[in-house]
């Protein structure tokens, strides 16, 4: 996996007051968690622009004041409006302790209900993986090559080599739907000969017997 350097400083004084003014200036409030102390530092928001905002995971390499270490982004908050980062964790890792992290999954390869009409639909963006560092992927390939129609790829499905999945096994990953035109043709055909059974059968006349009048 990719390492992003990211530098902090200290923070001197903590509370919402001081967090609104690193915000206003282009800063991001942190905290470092997993060591003998938490560390709060505030770090531009510009170097979270390749951390944040890709469809790969990373590592990354904390830099604050001199203090080095290697961490994962382990949370982070935004402005429901502005989008901005409000907020963000951080946890120190080693290389002898597994980690979680959610690694995003990518679907590759023509599914054969798409070839039919279908659409394509994933269900998961990311999976909830757990490894040690070195066996940490920073995408999941899902190979949809064998999907159709009224089929679809579970976390079950799916392996990768030194890593656990701790999502429900029974969770979908991706599916083909069946166009609505389809479906409701399909649904017509079934019911049609549903219909003629029940329709009712005229009854006949009843004969006349020979010579009563």
């Amino acid at each position: 996996m990719k390492t992003i350097e990211i530098i902090g400083y200290r923070r001197a004084n903590l509370g919402k007051t001081e967090s609104k003014k690193l915000r206003d200036d282009g800063q991001v409030p942190c905290v470092l968690y997993g060591g003998d102390d938490q560390i709060h530092f505030y770090s531009p928001m510009i170097l979270f622009r390749d951390l944040v905002y890709t469809n790969e995971a990373h590592f990354v390499h904390l830099n604050i004041e001199g203090v080095e270490c290697q961490a994962i982004l382990q949370e982070i908050q935004f402005h429901p409006v502005s989008e901005i980062i409000l907020h963000a964790d951080f946890l120190r890792i080693a290389e002898d302790r597994k980690i979680k992290m959610d690694i995003p999954a990518r679907l590759v390869g023509l599914a054969p209900g798409v070839t039919k009409g279908g659409t394509l639909v994933q269900k998961k963006s990311s999976l909830k993986v757990f490894a040690f560092p070195k066996d940490m992927p920073d995408h999941i390939d899902v190979d949809v090559t064998a999907l159709d129609f009224h089929h679809a790829i579970k976390v079950s499905d799916i392996r990768v080599e030194g890593v656990e999945f701790s999502d429900p096994k029974r969770a979908s990953v991706a599916v083909v739907e069946v166009p609505r035109a389809a479906k409701l043709a399909a649904e017509e055909a079934a019911a049609a000969p549903v219909a003629e059974a029940a329709a009712p059968v005229a009854a006949e006349a009843p004969k006349k017997e020979e010579g009563k009048k």
